[in-house]
């Protein structure tokens, strides 16, 4: 009668693990049993698996900084559409931080048409990449703010890697230590996230 009792939690564990991983939560064994989310995973090698589900997250912006308002040379020039998940979206709305173990997801898109029957402007073209940046206090203790970036864009046409290696230190950290924010996050860009946070007036 007990092991009937067990091998029931087991198989009840495996499919909530399965419908998690299908609404692009990862969870492990341990975080399955304490309630825990965890939204990204790692291989092996240590390479972030390419993030799923995160279209249904909370969306927080969509800068731009377009060639032609650049000299034809931008850095970005194409738009960012920015995601995190609820739990951690919820988290930041409740103390203002970014809890350990926060993604963000950045997915890349073309200056499409810049003509519609609402005037000019910028509007979405293509999907040309794919981007997430992972705050991890274990992983990446060595890392300036315990951040880490990653990209997993391929030259335009073909599919996005599945994995991807943390980038150097000098790619992105810096600028986002200097530049950002709020804790290495470019949330003056992000109104989702500026209205968001405790204590705005």
């Amino acid at each position: 009668m007990n092991l009937i009792i067990v091998n029931r939690k087991v198989f009840l564990l495996g499919v909530m693990a399965l419908l998690l991983l299908g609404s692009g939560i990862y969870v492990s064994p341990t975080s399955a049993e304490k309630g825990k989310s965890v939204f990204y995973k790692f291989d092996k090698s240590g390479n972030l698996l390419q993030p799923k589900g995160y279209r249904e997250w909370v969306f927080v912006g969509s800068p731009l900084t377009p060639n032609d308002m650049n000299n034809g040379k931008a850095a970005f020039p194409e738009f960012h559409h920015v995601y995190i998940p609820h739990e951690q979206f919820k988290v930041y709305k409740n103390t203002g931080a970014f809890p350990d173990g926060t993604i963000l997801v950045k997915e890349l898109l073309s200056v499409g048409k810049k003509q519609a029957p609402s005037g000019k402007g910028y509007f979405n073209g293509d999907f040309i990449g794919l981007e997430a940046t992972v705050k991890d206090t274990k992983r990446y203790k060595n890392e300036p703010g315990n951040w880490a970036y990653f990209s997993f864009t391929t030259p335009i046409g073909q599919p996005h890697n599945k994995t991807a290696k943390a980038m150097p230190k000098t790619k992105c950290n810096f600028c986002h230590q200097a530049f950002a924010k709020d804790d290495w996050v470019f949330t003056q860009y992000y109104p989702v996230l500026k209205d968001a946070k405790p204590g705005r007036k």
